[in-house]
């Protein structure tokens, strides 16, 4: 028997089905895809590119909090429920686009305009769309309660990217 063995709560994510794992890699994946992308279009778009940024280093601080969870797994009462968009296949779509979409614009860059769309699009696809709803939906624990306001300005980029393609008359 080990003296210094690490006991973990029986009821932390660990113990969780797997399905729950693939969920949480899927989501800080797309995270992930999405700082790199719009990455991408800050080095393309220099005059865009504080928007460009900030958006990539809030997607950045999302992957980075749901990275915490696999480091440090909370118990299940802590975790909040409504997090994760529940469709696995659809993150898992979502992410492969985005890999495709990095690989074309490495190589092609869009227009301003199509960059905008692009980024639009697809923070109303699966796992983005479902994060907005978790920010907006009631605080129903501690832990909801806690990454809301960890995310308080890091929100609405769908919104935030028609209202600057508005203000800056892209079209």
């Amino acid at each position: 028997m080990r003296l210094h063995q690490k006991r973990r709560p029986p009821n932390s994510y660990r113990h969780m089905p797997e399905t729950f794992q693939k969920h949480l890699d899927e989501s800080i994946q797309l995270e992930l895809n999405l700082a790199t992308l719009y990455t991408i279009f800050n080095d393309f778009f220099t005059e865009d590119e504080d928007f460009w940024w900030e958006l990539a280093m809030e997607e950045r601080g999302h992957a980075s909090l749901l990275q915490q969870e696999k480091k440090h797994p909370q118990q299940r009462e802590f975790f909040p429920k409504n997090l994760l968009a529940s469709d696995l296949q659809s993150l898992i779509d979502t992410n492969a686009k985005i890999a495709n979409l990095i690989s074309k614009f490495k190589d092609t860059p869009p227009s301003r305009y199509e960059a905008l769309q692009t980024a639009h699009d697809l923070e109303m696809a699966a796992g983005e769309s479902h994060f907005q709803k978790f920010l907006d939906s009631p605080t129903n624990s501690p832990a909801a309660n806690i990454f809301k306001q960890l995310n308080q300005e890091d929100c609405d980029h769908a919104a935030r990217i028609l209202e600057y393609r508005k203000k800056n008359l892209i079209t």
